[in-house]
């Protein structure tokens, strides 16, 4: 078993599955606090704020705090913020996506006035008028940006429409791609490692999703703990060509 300095953990599938809490990794994280280690929760949700991340797992016995949550959100106005300064924003988004945009600087934009930058967030009171008008400025010129390319997100209902899914509506009628912020891009890494304010040989990336959480690793440049407590299982792993560095059924097989 190797030791790291920061962690880097996922959160739907990793700590928890829906609204039912995940033990072991509850476990888990109450030792690295105990042993003073370093750790961020990493989530591709744009939906909601940190602190209302963070009341979640506190609700569940996780010690957690909103400094320790780096949602899409926060990564995106991040971004922004550092591409094109304070930025006119257009979006299709819910409460933390506007929070972290608004706390970070950005002026909302919601009528037909020029913007610098369309972000789509998952928007589950998403409507024609919403798309029309991003597209709108994305033909206008508009930057084009999403917090992340899921295409479904597994919800107690089953797999229901992700953003990744929302985006492409934009993406086919204006034939502009977008930059993508969330998991497996290293925009969001990049956030999440610059607050630990630790080398990437040092901090793990864990989580349940090959796809996202495991990629959102490789392609930084970092070690990764895969999980089978959530999506990804052990037989798709023997098929894929970057294998994760460290797999566990779950994290009672990592409690140092």
């Amino acid at each position: 078993m190797t030791s790291y300095s920061g962690y880097l953990i996922d959160l739907d599938g990793t700590m928890y599955n829906g609204t039912e809490p995940i033990d072991s990794a509850i476990q888990f994280v109450c030792r690295l606090k105990e042993q003073n280690k370093s750790y961020l929760f990493v989530t591709n949700n744009s939906s909601s704020t940190p602190e209302q991340v963070a009341d979640k797992l506190q609700k569940m016995g996780v010690p957690a705090a909103s400094e320790q949550i780096i949602t899409s959100s926060l990564a995106t106005a991040t971004y922004i913020r550092e591409q094109y300064g304070a930025a006119r924003c257009y979006v299709i988004g819910e409460e933390g996506l506007k929070h972290a945009l608004e706390e970070t600087g950005h002026t909302i934009i919601d009528d037909d006035s020029q913007v610098d930058v369309v972000i789509v967030g998952i928007d589950r009171s998403v409507t024609y008028e919403k798309y029309a008008k991003a597209c709108l400025h994305v033909r206008a010129g508009a930057a084009f940006i999403s917090t992340n390319g899921d295409i479904a997100i597994p919800t107690e209902r089953g797999m229901l429409p992700g953003n990744g899914a929302l985006t492409s509506v934009i993406e086919v009628s204006t034939k502009e791609k977008p930059v993508f912020i969330g998991k497996p891009e290293t925009t969001i890494m990049n956030t999440a490692l610059k607050r630990m304010d630790l080398s990437k040989a040092a901090t793990v990336m864990i989580g349940d999703n090959y796809d996202t959480d495991i990629m959102a690793g490789v392609n930084a440049g970092m070690d990764t703990l895969m999980v089978l407590t959530g999506v990804t299982t052990t037989s798709q792993l023997s098929e894929i060509k970057h294998k994760p560095t460290h797999v566990v059924n779950d994290l009672s097989e990592w409690l140092i």
